[in-house]
């Protein structure tokens, strides 16, 4: 066993902030656990993780790999030339890097990273986030020494003895949103006398959530609600001329939300995707929940998370297909029912894990034998 030197690790993933912040949450406990731990996250060109990264301090890699196209095959010739040229580009950061221990968090660019660090004899750490594994990450499992979850029942897609229950990492401590409140307010531009709803649709923007709130937005500015609406940056222009031009004051626009403990300590109600990372957060903020899983991922996996936490009482769930006519009608009715929102509040923190960053900190010091 190594028992000298600083513990090396590098840190594979992203594509989407489900990915990202919870990659940070690890990597920020790693450095609090090991201050003189030296981390290099590795991500895909072009993608989310390639300015949130370095924005928390740490360094990182791009790799060209992007996902394949499952509606048009013959675009994914250019798609495996680019794993292939990853998989090469992947060995050579490993070697150069030489990891104790390489963690992969899921997304484009884990993959080639933890197919080339388990051939490579680097011990493998996966972070599994969601109730139902992608292919990918089943695939490597089987490599795989440690495999992170957040669910039960996990032994379906991964070995038993390689499991641990650890829950999602998150961005930051939510728990304290009470406290936070008027701040929270104050921070958005919001006054403290209507209930305030909070829309995400996660870091890209949620299409089909921004159309349908979009073309009801009369009925959002005469609302007895206030609003706080993440669009995601392809979409923030539109929405925000659309709220103008309707005389929305209520209805605060905004393209992302850097201070997510603000945005949750605001809300009443939040409407959300139901990605794991965010489904991790919600449990932790306990507010009401209206999730809409979005139907345009792998497995159709948010909808396994959504209807993993209404069945425990812990959430209200939305088809994609089904906004335009109970979107709307659902947030009102919460609106209305305290008794309602207090029982949904109570149910999401029973399903909280904390401190889940620290613990798989301390699974990556065990494999790293430092």
């Amino acid at each position: 066993m190594k028992t000298t030197g600083n513990i090396r690790v590098i840190i594979s993933g992203g594509g989407t902030g489900g990915h990202v912040f919870p990659a940070i949450s690890v990597a920020n406990a790693l450095r609090k656990a090991a201050p003189s731990a030296e981390i290099l996250f590795v991500g895909a060109l072009g993608r989310l993780e390639m300015e949130k990264v370095p924005a928390a301090g740490y360094n990182i890699v791009g790799l060209p790999v992007a996902g394949f196209d499952r509606k048009n095959l013959f675009r994914n010739f250019s798609v495996i030339f680019r794993l292939l040229r990853s998989l090469l580009i992947a060995g050579r950061i490993l070697r150069d890097f030489r990891p104790d221990v390489a963690v992969g968090v899921g997304g484009y660019a884990s993959g080639p990273v933890l197919f080339r660090a388990s051939a490579m004899g680097i011990p493998v750490l996966i972070q599994e986030q969601n109730s139902y594994a992608g292919l990918t990450n089943r695939l490597l499992g089987k490599k795989a020494s440690v495999i992170c979850v957040a669910w039960d029942g996990m032994e379906k897609y991964f070995p038993a003895s390689k499991i641990i229950k650890t829950g999602n990492p998150v961005r930051m401590e939510m728990e304290n949103s009470v406290s936070l409140r008027k701040e929270a307010l104050d921070y958005f531009g919001l006054g403290g006398g209507k209930p305030v709803v909070l829309v995400l649709g996660g870091s890209l923007g949620a299409g089909s959530i921004n159309k349908c709130l979009s073309s009801n937005i009369g009925i959002l500015a005469e609302g007895n609600a206030s609003w706080i609406w993440q669009t995601g940056k392809h979409y923030f222009e539109n929405v925000n001329a659309l709220a103008s031009v309707a005389g929305a004051t209520d209805v605060k626009v905004v393209p992302f939300i850097e201070r997510m403990d603000y945005a949750y300590a605001a809300a009443d109600i939040i409407v959300s995707r139901a990605g794991a990372g965010t489904i991790s957060e919600l449990c932790l903020a306990g507010k009401p929940v209206v999730l809409v899983p979005s139907p345009n991922v792998a497995e159709d996996h948010q909808t396994k998370n959504a209807m993993a936490l209404s069945s425990a009482g812990g959430a209200v769930v939305v088809k994609d297909n089904e906004l335009e006519n109970a979107l709307l009608p659902e947030i009102f009715s919460l609106l209305a029912d305290e008794n309602r929102r207090k029982s949904l509040s109570e149910n999401i923190r029973k399903m909280a894990v904390r401190g889940s960053d620290m613990m798989i900190a301390h699974e990556i010091l065990k494999l790293s034998g430092k």
